[in-house]
């Protein structure tokens, strides 16, 4: 890939999947790309550079990827947030709507202590349901949500002014209209 001065650039538009109608903004361009995965993360903390940030929660499956990146560079845990089932210890659990249909997330019981400042990664914010059922579990525990963190917002499915409408921050780093 040529070198290009925005992350939005090395992302790579999907037609029709998973379903018909849908343009699937793909990120492992981005990932494959040194030069790409490293500016994204860079702008991903850049924000956060000296607040308090005790862990970082990535969430399932590419905010593994970013959020552990993250995590490193800002010298701080990392907590993963997955889908129900793949846990191995005990867990509580959030059910959420996504675009496609319904689903839940988990978290280990103990993965965050009450009063940890947490910023939360994941690749895309669509309608925010994902986040949000996060943001559910994390407070639950007692963190205290710092930010949200995406590296691309889909504006045209509402999921920043879900999470505004929580309380949250919201920063990403590129937007792309349609589905």
């Amino acid at each position: 890939m040529p070198k290009s001065s925005s992350v939005r650039d090395y992302i790579r538009t999907i037609v029709d999947f998973p379903h018909e109608g849908i343009l699937f903004r793909d990120v492992t361009t981005l990932f494959a790309d040194p030069r790409g995965f490293r500016m994204a993360i860079d702008q991903l903390l850049h924000p956060y550079a000296g607040e308090r940030i005790d862990k970082v929660v990535g969430l399932e499956a590419r905010g593994f990827i970013l959020g552990g990146a993250v995590a490193h560079q800002l010298s701080v845990g990392f907590v993963p947030i997955r889908k129900k089932g793949k846990l191995p210890g005990t867990t509580i659990s959030q059910d959420y709507t996504l675009e496609y249909g319904e689903a839940i997330v988990e978290i280990h019981d103990d993965a965050i202590s009450p009063g940890e400042k947490i910023l939360v990664v994941d690749d895309l914010l669509a309608t925010g349901g994902t986040c949000a059922a996060g943001i559910k579990l994390i407070e639950r525990l007692g963190g205290e949500i710092v930010s949200c963190a995406f590296v691309i917002d889909l504006p045209d499915l509402g999921g920043r002014k879900v999470l505004e409408n929580m309380g949250m921050d919201v920063h990403t780093l590129c937007e792309f209209e349609g589905l």
